[in-house]
């Protein structure tokens, strides 16, 4: 492990498609979603662990948060707690996290993750992070890592890179997630890789890039240099936080950058962003059904993804293609093919439940 090796763990979403597991109150990030034993957030800490020394790996969350990281990270400190007290998405959070970062180590080259993603093949992923590291130490790059496409998917964002030999390639553009027919030409190209949102570059790369760019954001923070790991960080942040510009990394720094690169890689991602993905990594039945701390006994039933909080028993019969899931106090029964709805109904759900 390497002095110079700092994470940030991005662990402040709702995850609002996955209700009624994961709430406001209670997200995605803070659940065993796989069944493994481990929430996604201890997952997350525990990959970057591998290369990464613990003490210099920070979370940052929003405030709410911040009971529930310290009761699944016990073995980390308040100071590696970037507490946000307002969502202004992911610029202001990184631009917070590479100023404290580089008030303990100006040499530093960090990692930003997000804390509730699946990575298959955690040897390989943690291969070419260190890969990515080694080249931005010696050189001024903004770095993502691109995961090669295994189909013409529309729910992720595409980066084109420049044709080259080397395993860092240049970034030509990034694309939204586009529609089915122009995720089929991209594929067809060969020169496109899904944007996981997982970036690495030195502390001073991209305070740069930040100064250059977001000017206004930098001078903000800037604002709190004598602040940072003391005692005055929660009371600057509280006070100033709030008045950044509320935009993301990607609109307010990857797009502007001339710097930027990617590395193609393939150690089994998944964003794990709906009950559909999810159910795409687990196991399953012969039937194809997946079961997540259940025991199941299906009947003329098949593609059913079921989760439950206590192990318990599940019986269905004549069911198929259906998401099914309990909680302590919600039952879900929603057919797969409509799971996009499910942050919206989930709204409408809980309206109904509070006003009677």
């Amino acid at each position: 492990m390497s002095k110079n090796y700092y994470a940030v763990i991005m662990a402040g979403g709702v995850g609002s498609r996955f209700w009624p597991v994961s709430t406001p109150d209670n997200p995605k990030q803070f659940h065993d979603m796989l069944g493994t034993g481990q929430s996604l957030i201890k997952q997350t800490f525990n990959r970057l662990a591998k290369l990464i020394p613990a003490e210099q790996i920070l979370i940052a969350t929003n405030q709410r948060y911040k009971d529930l990281v310290l009761q699944h990270l016990p073995m980390i400190s308040e100071n590696q707690l970037l507490l946000e007290p307002a969502m202004r998405n992911t610029a202001p959070c990184i631009l917070y996290s590479a100023l404290k970062i580089a008030a303990q180590n100006e040499e530093a080259v960090m990692i930003v993750a997000p804390s509730d993603h699946y990575i298959e093949d955690e040897e390989e992923f943690v291969k070419n992070v260190k890969s990515a590291f080694e080249a931005c130490e010696k050189n001024d790059l903004l770095m993502t890592l691109g995961i090669t496409p295994s189909g013409p998917n529309t729910g992720f964002g595409y980066i084109q890179f420049e044709d080259s030999e080397k395993e860092v390639k240049k970034v030509k553009n990034f694309t939204e997630k586009p529609d089915l027919k122009t995720a089929e030409k991209f594929l067809a190209q060969g020169d496109y890789v899904w944007n996981a949102g997982i970036f690495i570059w030195s502390v001073k790369s991209i305070l740069k890039s930040f100064k250059g760019s977001l000017p206004g954001m930098y001078d903000l923070f800037q604002g709190g240099a004598t602040c940072w790991n003391s005692e005055g960080e929660s009371d600057f942040i509280a006070d100033h936080y709030p008045s950044a510009e509320n935009i993301s990394i990607d609109y307010g720094i990857m797009e502007k950058a001339q710097n930027v690169y990617v590395m193609a890689t393939d150690f089994g991602w998944n964003d794990l962003g709906t009950w559909g993905s999810l159910y795409d990594k687990l196991p399953k039945d012969e039937n194809a059904n997946a079961l997540v701390n259940a025991s199941g006994y299906f009947l003329d039933s098949k593609n059913n993804m079921i989760s439950t909080q206590a192990g318990k028993k599940i019986v269905v019969e004549g069911i198929s293609d259906y998401i099914i899931v309990e909680t302590n106090d919600t039952i879900l029964i929603f057919p797969k093919s409509d799971e996009q709805n499910i942050k919206l109904v989930s709204k409408e759900a809980e309206e109904r439940f509070t006003n009677g």
